[in-house]
C-alpha cells in the first residue's frame, strides 16, 4: 500500500457561505411562542443554546424563508468565534425549533462533493479551530469574515470515507443528546416531586395531616433565610489560576438546576464570588430569566450571581429545589429592584421568603431523592463533557489506499 492523499481544496469551492439578517435588538422578545434567534452569544461548542436565545415576533418578518434555519444546517459565530472552552459552532438538529439567523453568523451547506454529515467535523476538527484563531482579528472583539472562512485550506476525503467518518462520530452525537434527555426528565422529576410535597402538601401521610395556619401540623414556619446564606467570598483575578471554572451568567441554562457549563478565569477581569461544588447559583439580573443550578466543580461565578450555601447539608434538596421552583421565581422578578438597564434581584427580599420547613424525617427522604438526582446529573454531565472531547478525525489526514 502507498500513502495517497485526498483531494487539496478550499472550504469556499464546496460550501455555500452565507451570513443572517441584522434584526434589531429593540424588537428582541423572551416569548416563548415567538422565533428563536441563533446569535453568537447562544451558540455553544457543538451545540445551540435554545434556552438563552433571544426571539423575534411570528409573522413580522417578511425574508422568513431566506433566513431560516433547517436541521443539518452549520451555524457558525463569525463574531468571537472561539471562547477558551472551543470553537463557537454548531450543527441544527433535526428536533430543533423553528429559528432565524443572525446578522455576523454564518450558515454553512456543504456542495460539490462535500458531504452535510461530513461539515460539522471539518469544522469542528483542530485544524480549523487553529486557522479560525490564527486570522480572527479586531480589537477587543476577535471576528472572522466569510471569505476568510472560505479560504480555509483542507484536503478532503472521497465521499465513502466523509460518510464513514459522519456515522462513527455520529454515534458519538446520539450518546450526547441520549444525556440531554435523561438529564431533562430528571430534573423534571425533582421539579414535580417538589411541587407535590411542597405546594400541593401531598407529602407521605398527608392523608392523616392537619393543615394548620397554612402548613401541615408538625412542620415549622420559616423563611429562605433560615436555612441558607449568601456566599461572598471575593476573589481578584491576578488569584485565580487560569484553568479555574468560571460560571458567568452566558453558561446558566434557564429552568434547569444543573450548571454543567463553564469558561475559565482566564476570561476573568474582574473580581468575582468563589464557590465551592454543591452550592448554588442564583442569576440575579432579570431574575425570570430562571437561571439558578447547582455547581457540580469549585470555580468562580460571575458578580451577576447570588451564591448560597445551606446552613445543614440536608436542607440542601429543600433550598435548591425552592429557589428553582416557579413560585420563587414569580415572587423574585415581582419584587426585585428596577434598574436603568437591568432589573435585578434582591437578596433581603429573597431570604424573607417563606418556606415550610417538615419534620427531620421527612425533610432526610426528600433531601435523599433530591441528592440522588444531582449526583445523576453530574455523572451525566461529566459524561457528556468527555463525549465533546472526543478525538475528532482531521480533514488533512491523509488517506492509505
Amino acid at each position: 500500500m502507498k500513502l495517497a492523499r485526498w483531494a487539496p481544496s478550499s472550504l469556499g469551492d464546496h460550501c455555500e457561505i452565507f451570513s443572517g439578517y441584522p434584526f434589531k435588538s429593540n424588537g428582541f422578545t423572551t416569548e416563548p411562542e415567538d422565533i428563536p434567534l441563533v446569535k453568537g452569544e447562544n451558540l455553544g461548542q457543538g451545540e445551540v443554546l435554545w434556552d438563552i436565545a433571544k426571539r423575534w415576533p411570528k409573522n413580522d418578518f417578511e425574508d422568513f424563508a431566506r433566513f431560516r434555519l433547517i436541521p443539518g444546517n452549520v451555524v457558525l459565530a463569525m463574531d468571537r468565534p472561539w471562547v477558551p472552552a472551543g470553537l463557537k459552532f454548531a450543527k441544527i438538529p433535526e428536533m430543533a425549533p423553528v429559528s432565524l439567523l443572525v446578522q455576523r453568523v454564518a450558515r454553512l451547506r456543504a456542495r460539490n462533493g462535500l458531504e452535510q454529515g461530513f461539515l460539522p467535523r471539518l469544522i469542528g476538527s483542530p485544524d480549523f479551530v487553529a486557522y479560525v484563531q490564527s486570522v480572527g482579528r479586531g480589537v477587543g472583539v476577535p471576528h472572522i469574515s466569510g471569505k476568510e472562512i472560505g479560504a480555509f485550506q483542507f484536503e478532503m476525503p472521497p465521499k465513502i470515507a466523509q460518510r464513514q467518518i459522519g456515522t462513527v462520530l455520529s454515534a458519538y452525537d446520539a450518546l450526547v443528546e441520549n444525556n440531554r434527555r435523561r438529564m431533562a426528565l430528571l430534573e423534571e422529576s425533582a421539579r414535580l416531586l417538589y411541587r407535590e410535597w411542597f405546594v400541593r402538601l401531598r407529602f407521605p401521610g398527608y392523608e392523616h395531616t392537619p393543615i394548620v395556619d397554612g402548613v401541615p401540623q408538625g412542620w415549622d414556619r420559616k423563611v429562605l433565610g433560615d436555612l441558607c446564606g449568601e456566599v461572598r467570598d471575593m476573589v481578584l483575578p491576578d488569584a485565580l489560576e487560569p484553568d479555574t471554572p468560571y460560571i458567568g451568567l452566558e453558561h446558566m441554562p434557564r429552568r434547569s438546576i444543573s450548571l454543567n457549563e463553564w469558561g475559565l478565569a482566564e476570561q476573568v477581569t474582574s473580581s468575582k464570588s468563589r464557590f465551592k461544588a454543591g452550592e448554588i447559583s442564583f442569576g440575579k439580573i432579570r431574575p425570570y430569566f430562571h437561571k439558578v443550578g447547582v455547581a457540580f466543580v469549585d470555580g468562580v461565578a460571575s458578580s451577576d450571581a447570588i451564591v448560597v450555601r445551606p446552613s445543614e447539608n440536608v436542607l440542601h434538596g429543600l433550598v435548591l429545589m425552592t429557589m428553582s421552583s416557579d413560585e420563587f421565581i414569580a415572587t423574585t422578578a415581582q419584587q426585585m429592584k428596577e434598574g436603568s438597564k437591568m432589573p435585578r434581584a434582591d437578596w433581603k427580599q429573597m431570604k424573607a421568603c417563606p418556606v415550610p420547613l417538615p419534620p427531620v424525617g421527612l425533610l432526610s427522604n426528600f433531601d435523599g431523592v433530591i441528592q440522588l438526582i444531582v449526583a445523576q446529573l453530574k455523572a451525566l454531565s461529566f459524561a457528556n463533557q468527555k463525549l465533546r472531547r472526543r478525538p475528532r478525525p482531521l480533514a488533512a489526514t491523509p488517506h492509505v489506499g
